[in-house]
């Protein structure tokens, strides 16, 4: 009968610890977003596109923007918003995060956005301005 317990309570502690290590997987990852029912990924965090350069940062990532229609769309809503031409805006948007073309510099990740959903006025500080004496 001791047996048999045993063997019982080893069956219940693999398969919960299949369950769990499923549920960790999915809540560990490093993402900034969810994903919605259509394949994209909501991301709130700050833009700024500068010259030839796009850039998506958030707490705990830092994405490249894909400089196409939807992206100058987003930067002449931002440009209104912002203090000087370095300022970060937050945005909410939704996108597809892709890795960068092999042989292409910048960043890891690529992120294409499919929506606009949010913009934000900056907040905090204006930025620190440091002009140099003659």
């Amino acid at each position: 009968m001791k047996k048999i317990v045993v063997l019982f309570v080893l069956t219940l502690a693999i398969i919960s610890c299949k369950n769990d290590s499923k549920k960790e997987e999915t809540s560990t990852t490093d993402t900034p977003a969810f994903t919605t029912s259509d394949n994209y990924q909501t991301i709130k965090g700050e833009f700024i596109y500068l010259a030839d350069a796009a850039v998506l940062k958030g707490g705990t990532f830092i994405y490249g923007v894909k400089i196409d229609e939807k992206m100058h769309e987003l930067q002449a809503k931002v440009s209104p918003l912002k203090r000087d031409e370095f300022d970060m805006v937050p945005v909410t948007i939704k996108a597809e995060i892709n890795p960068k073309p092999e042989g292409t510099e910048g960043w890891d990740e690529i992120v294409t956005i499919k929506e606009i959903i949010e913009v934000s006025s900056p907040t905090g500080e204006e930025p620190l301005k440091i002009e140099s004496g003659s």
